[in-house]
């Protein structure tokens, strides 16, 4: 097992690092930028560092910055959580080449993870559907033209590398593809550097749902279940369960055997989630894969019993899967996760500032993971996840029942927060009948204006982070 790591995060996922380290011994080292001075994370690990300004392109992204400290405080290993440098693989290479464990899948992977084209080819060789689309990467507008055609609009545009909705565009008929195009290239090489777009097929008001999966260093590979995330804003999540009411057993242990051994054949290891959408016949379709962590983990950890992080520290130590998981793994119930970001409900305007009064709920089959408290400041620099508040029950309308009566004993003073915009969500018919897709947030009625100056956040910092890979709302 690690004698010491370095967390190369921030916030309450430094915090989940920090706690599955103290119950295995190993000693923490803390990194934060000059905005992170006083965060907790920085008074709970055993070692912190300064490692840059509030910039997170000068700080958390600094890969010279965060390996020099690893260096200065002597560790051996590295865990990412999730965003910021979570997949990058060159960070992960240098790691490797430092002699500091990577707690994460190798660099190799990474690469190969993180370009969509060459995830689809892998997951469809396994057997599991993807869109109609392009085989590589549009060389022309005339060829996506001729793409388009040929599998029918609607069509999206798709950025290959990187995500959290940037370089995304849907065309809906022939005159408005060619602008589009040249739109999504534009915006994929600002935010990732890279240009290189492709084409699918658009399914219409889908769901969107994950499954976690862990891989040892051993060629073992286990599936953890699916997370529905169909509730969500301009791609970005905002409330995740688990188990999916969508999903089928027949459609789940299917699902499950075919991402098994696409894993085990691409020698994936440590901590993964590969994305789905489904369609209005209940068929699901590739997406990509995302080579770390994810932020709603919570909800797999309550319905498993198993501790994602532990696991992903002991992977890396070099167990195997056999003496770290219950075989078989056995599901218990139902798990809500809401993330408490410090936004305007009405506007989605960011709101960062000092929280003058908090109270957190508490209570049986209720977890917070925050690092935020009372007279503690929320940045402007990074992004606006206060907590998760996640909820456990013996079924979904325990579990929602759950949610409701901890959402209304959260109060959080001193700074606007989504609180009562889940409130809204919990308790509209839709959701609590499990009728929903991707279009939910937009049919709920709820007072808010989609054009609000602000809300497109720091737009620098933004860039930035999505251009690592490090949008912490996945």
């Amino acid at each position: 097992m690690f004698r010491k790591i370095l967390i190369a995060n921030r916030g309450e996922i430094a915090l989940r690092v920090i706690c599955a380290c103290k119950e295995l011994g190993i000693k923490t080292v803390a990194v934060y930028s000059e905005a992170d001075r006083h965060s907790l994370h920085v008074r709970f690990a055993d070692e912190a560092i300064c490692i840059g300004p509030a910039k997170s392109s000068r700080s958390y992204l600094d890969i010279p910055s965060v390996i020099s400290a690893a260096e200065i405080t002597n560790v051996d290993g590295v865990h990412p959580g999730y965003g910021f440098l979570s997949e990058n693989a060159d960070f992960a290479e240098v790691c490797e080449l430092s002699g500091i464990k990577f707690i994460g899948p190798k660099p190799e992977v990474i690469r190969q993870m993180g370009s969509k084209q060459r995830a689809r080819t892998i997951i469809e060789s396994a057997g599991i559907p993807i869109l109609r689309g392009s085989r590589g990467v549009l060389n022309s507008a005339e060829e996506a033209l001729s793409l388009a055609d040929e599998i029918g609009y609607p069509v999206m545009l798709k950025a290959a590398e990187g995500g959290g909705g940037r370089g995304m565009r849907i065309a809906r008929c022939e005159s408005e593809l060619p602008a589009l195009v040249a739109q999504a290239q534009s915006e994929a090489a600002a935010a990732f550097s890279c240009g290189d777009v492709y084409l699918e097929k658009l399914i219409e008001a889908p769901r969107h749902i994950e499954f976690q999966f862990l891989g040892d260093e051993h060629g073992d590979v286990e599936i953890l279940g699916e997370r529905e995330c169909s509730i969500q804003r301009r791609h970005q999540k905002l409330l995740e369960e688990s188990p999916s009411p969508a999903l089928s057993p027949g459609l789940r242990a299917r699902t499950s055997d075919r991402l098994r051994e696409a894993m085990r054949s691409i020698g994936y290891t440590n901590a993964g989630t590969v994305e789905f959408l489904m369609d209005e016949n209940g068929e699901l379709y590739f997406i990509e894969v995302n080579a770390r962590i994810q932020v709603e983990h919570p909800v797999t950890e309550f319905v498993t019993g198993v501790d994602i992080v532990k696991s992903q520290l002991r992977i890396a130590a070099g167990e195997h899967l056999d003496d770290i998981l219950p075989r078989p793994i056995s599901f218990s119930g139902h798990a809500i996760e809401c993330r408490i970001n410090a936004e305007n409900p009405e506007t989605f305007a960011p709101s960062p500032g000092r929280i003058t009064g908090l109270n957190l709920p508490c209570g049986i089959g209720v977890r917070v993971d925050t690092a935020a408290y009372t007279d503690s400041v929320i940045p402007p620099y990074y992004d606006s996840l206060v907590a998760k508040l996640i909820t456990h029950g013996s079924d979904r309308d325990e579990a929602i029942a759950r949610m409701k009566r901890a959402l209304d004993m959260f109060v959080i003073e001193g700074i606007h927060t989504t609180i009562p915009l889940h409130e809204q969500i919990l308790s509209s018919d839709a959701f609590v009948s499990g009728r929903f897709d991707t279009t939910f947030l937009t049919k709920l009625n709820y007072n808010h204006n989609h054009n609000h100056p602000e809300e497109n956040h720091n737009s620098e910092e933004l860039e930035l982070s999505r251009a690592a890979g490090s949008l912490s709302h996945d």
